[in-house]
């Protein structure tokens, strides 16, 4: 996984248009390589029909796999790239597949976003805390998902991860089609911390660890698949999970099922992981002028409510700090998106990161599902 930034080019300087030419050949144009949400017609066609551009936006569920798409090659093809929080300013920015924003045009959106997320922001900055590599906006803890009427709140928090390390509940949980979550969680469920260096040991019990819950779980499927699952009463939790996940379900009249951040773990004492979505623009030698009015677009308090509840999965958004944006989520929504507990759950959580070892952990995790 560190590969991916192996050997790159360093950061080039400059401005985000390439030349005038290009300014003007891609003037309506503009292509977006992210998560879903931003894919959706909720959230493009009104910027469509500001712009009277022509936006296309690829959904993919895989953060590496976008990553490597750029540098196979098509920095040429897409305008900005939507992210878990550590590529930008880990792989990314090193690689040169991304440019720095203006920080004078973008510095003051982090003013109406909620306090973990004023300026500067982390995970939006370079290493050197010079340059603004993306703006921040939809997060979450992200964890797995009990049925609250077949294991309590209270329970599942306090077990934490040892619900999955119990023989009682084999048969009786799924497993989400995650691959880089589900390398962090076979750790957790290990004990051991998944964002350091780890010795031979370590990754035996992960080995172990990854066939045993791979073995127990009842089915290995998709979101959908696995709420659907939950609410029929053919599996009492799943793994990974979190408001992002379960928020369908909880739309559709089931708050029994909830997202769970244990209260404790192996990473500082923390037993939870979450993530936030960094939006970056691409090193693109033509790169669309657009690429710059999206991401303040997105910034405005109803769009970033339509990005929050944007069909599919609803989450959380930083601009929830702005009143503006924040009076526009109804009761029912913040209930959606576990409001009432987020603030508390994200304290328990260490942020997404980059696993060391990652080829060789999802080598074992391959095997362990091949196994079953």
């Amino acid at each position: 996984m560190m590969g991916v930034g192996a050997g790159a080019m360093a950061l080039g300087g400059g401005s985000l248009l390439a030349s005038s030419s290009a300014f003007a050949a891609r003037n309506k144009e503009l292509n977006i390589l992210c998560w879903e949400g931003y894919n959706s017609a909720q959230v493009l066609d009104p910027f469509r029909s500001m712009t009277g551009a022509t936006v296309k936006a690829e959904s993919l569920t895989n953060d590496p796999t976008m990553i490597n798409r750029l540098r196979g090659g098509e920095t040429s093809v897409w305008d900005l790239i939507n992210v878990n929080n550590p590529w930008a300013r880990k792989v990314m920015a090193p690689a040169g597949l991304i440019k720095p924003l203006p920080r004078a045009e973008f510095d003051h959106y982090f003013d109406a976003m909620l306090p973990d997320f004023k300026a500067p922001y982390k995970w939006a900055m370079s290493e050197d805390g010079k340059d603004l590599l993306g703006m921040a906006q939809r997060f979450g803890p992200f964890n797995y998902v009990v049925n609250t009427k077949k294991i309590s709140r209270a329970t599942a928090e306090d077990t934490g991860w040892d619900l999955f390390n119990d023989p009682a509940l084999a048969g009786k949980y799924g497993i989400q089609e995650s691959d880089d979550w589900n390398v962090f969680d076979i750790f957790l469920i290990a004990g051991i911390n998944p964002f350091v260096v780890h010795t031979p040991a370590e990754m035996e019990k992960f080995q172990q660890t990854a066939i045993k819950v791979f073995k127990g779980a009842k089915m290995v499927s998709d979101v959908a698949s696995l709420n659907q699952a939950m609410v029929a009463g053919e599996i009492d939790l799943y793994l990974t999970g979190g408001t992002y996940t379960v928020s369908p379900a909880r739309a559709d009249g089931y708050p029994e099922m909830r997202g769970i951040t244990p209260l404790r773990g192996p990473v500082d004492g923390k037993g939870g992981v979450s993530w936030i979505e960094i939006t970056s623009v691409v090193n693109n030698p033509a790169i669309s002028p657009l690429a710059t009015d999206f991401l303040k677009y997105v910034q405005k308090p109803d769009v970033a409510h339509t990005v929050a509840f944007a069909e599919g999965t609803f989450n959380p958004v930083t601009q929830m700090g702005n009143p503006e944006c924040f009076k526009l989520f109804t009761k029912e929504e913040l209930d959606i998106i576990q409001w009432d507990s987020l603030a508390e759950e994200m304290s328990r959580c260490v942020e997404y990161d980059i696993v060391p070892e990652y080829a060789a952990a999802l080598d074992m995790i391959t095997a362990a599902k091949r196994m079953r």
